[in-house]
């Protein structure tokens, strides 16, 4: 991993700023060069204009006039250390510099040839001597009124220092740029160190998260970014799936014995009324076949609420609609319940609305089939003599319905989770512990929600809210459905 995020970032990130320290030291030694040639240029440029004026007497065709301006004008010139000053004559051959030494004759003046087809009279060239020095050389032609060349006026600049600067600087910025690419390599090497190291650190702790380990992880939060907060979350999630797996261990522990012991009470009584055979009494045969109706019951209820458990997780469960009498509903559940809550001395009051309720679109199965899981738990957890109350309200377009206990009650901390699969808050009542998240999803796979408070000592309460049935909004929601379908 190190070795593959560090190439691409070789090759991304630090090709492309050698590209551009690259662009810039190029630019900026162009830059240099192109200022001081200019700047030598621009002066030979300006000496060539000055000699206007210094020559505006010399007016005959004769050239003795040129001479001595020219003599004297080099004599004077105040920049002999900066350029050479050459005095020619009309032919083109030297005979006068400032320095006392004559270029040689083979020398080649191609400024001079430019200046004497010039508008202006004078040019600029850079050109090589015989020696192989580099100079900039510029001549101005100077003519007499009825332009006849009288001679000219040569300056010469050795080019040789500007380019050994423009060297030096060119070494200079190239350095500037090597140390640039190297405090980002360094850094970079750096950066590329604090995350690639916490990223393996992650992968290897994903690795032991995948192979079911979930004890072993605890990454250290070495960064307080976007790294660190991974390494939160990945231990959040090594937290989370370990609560999730003991979960469903216990769940797996509790259907196991929920499952036992109905099956236990079947087989003993199976296995006691077959061996009893023809001698047993007729008190003690519907006592067993009372069992085991009743834990043959039990044991399809189970598997029931495991089969729609494992729909709901696959996408499987579906609902039959249709208008639905929720007071009806309810009123039956609760008939179901009575005899029960006699049995165990307990009170369960429900009074049946005498005004019309609306409809509900809904399952009526799976709406029984929520409030009777509903009136189990509140029964189940609701000691002897204790109330069990239930209401069914008509509000703001809602069938509103109340199921409270005086039981136990649930502690704050497991009130948020009471809804989540596998999750139990109480381990000392029978139960699978996924029949509120059944009841949760159906509820809400008819537009409707499911809300429990509770207090340990107050008992529970659970409000189940229902949309009204609304045939305008259905039609107008199936002609959407018509419409995306057909589209």
């Amino acid at each position: 991993m190190t070795s593959g995020i560090t190439k691409r970032w070789i090759l991304n990130i630090l090709s492309v700023i050698f590209i551009i320290v690259i662009f810039i030291v190029f630019c900026l030694s162009y830059t240099i060069s192109t200022y001081y040639t200019r700047s030598v240029e621009q002066s030979i440029s300006i000496r060539c204009n000055e000699l206007e004026k210094i020559f505006t007497d010399v007016t005959t065709d004769t050239t003795t006039d040129f001479l001595s301006t020219a003599q004297k004008y080099i004599e004077d010139f105040p920049h002999k250390e900066l350029m050479e000053l050459q005095s020619l004559n009309s032919v083109g051959r030297t005979i006068l510099t400032s320095t006392g030494f004559f270029p040689d004759e083979k020398e080649k003046m191609p400024d001079l040839e430019q200046a004497l087809a010039a508008k202006e009279g004078y040019a600029i060239t850079e050109s090589e001597l015989s020696t192989g020095e580099n100079i900039m050389a510029g001549t101005k032609v100077i003519r007499s009124q009825e332009g006849t060349v009288l001679g000219a006026i040569r300056y010469v600049v050795s080019m040789e220092d500007i380019h050994t600067s423009n060297i030096l600087y060119t070494l200079i910025f190239s350095l500037m740029g090597g140390t640039v690419l190297i405090a980002v390599y360094i850094s970079g090497r750096f950066l590329l160190r604090s995350i690639v190291g916490p990223i393996k650190e992650m992968s290897q702790t994903a690795r032991i998260i995948a192979e079911g380990d979930f004890e072993t992880p605890d990454l250290t939060k070495k960064y307080d970014d976007e790294i660190g907060d991974l390494s939160d979350s990945i231990n959040y999630m090594a937290h989370e799936l370990k609560q999730t797996e003991q979960l469903k261990n216990d769940f797996i522990s509790r259907v196991s014995h929920e499952l036992r012991t109905p099956l236990t009470a079947i087989k003993g009584w199976s296995e006691t009324m077959l061996l009893t055979g023809d001698d047993i009494d007729r008190q003690t045969f519907q006592k067993g076949m009372n069992v085991i109706l009743k834990e043959s019951g039990r044991l399809t209820s189970i598997v029931e609420e495991l089969l729609d458990f494992s729909r709901i997780q696959s996408g499987r469960m579906k609902l039959i609609t249709e208008k639905t009498d929720l007071v009806a509903e309810l009123d039956e559940a609760v008939y179901m319940m009575k005899e029960r809550s006699i049995k165990e001395q307990k009170h369960l009051m429900f009074d049946t609305p005498i005004e019309p309720f609306p409809p509900v679109l809904g399952d009526k199965n799976r709406l029984r089939q929520v409030f009777l899981n509903i009136l189990d738990n509140a029964l189940k957890y609701t000691s002897e003599g204790g109330n069990v109350i239930v209401q069914i309200l008509n509000q703001d377009n809602l069938i509103v319905v109340h199921i409270s206990d005086t039981g136990c009650g649930i502690a704050p901390e497991d009130l948020p989770k009471v809804k989540d699969k596998f999750y139990k808050a109480n381990q000392n009542v029978g139960g699978s512990g996924i029949g509120l998240a059944v009841a949760d999803e159906i509820v809400q796979m008819h537009g409707g929600t499911l809300e429990i408070t509770s207090g340990i000592g107050v008992g529970t309460t659970v409000t189940i809210k229902i949309p009204v049935y609304n045939e305008a909004e259905i039609v107008e929601m199936e002609e959407i459905n018509k419409g995306e379908i057909n589209g």
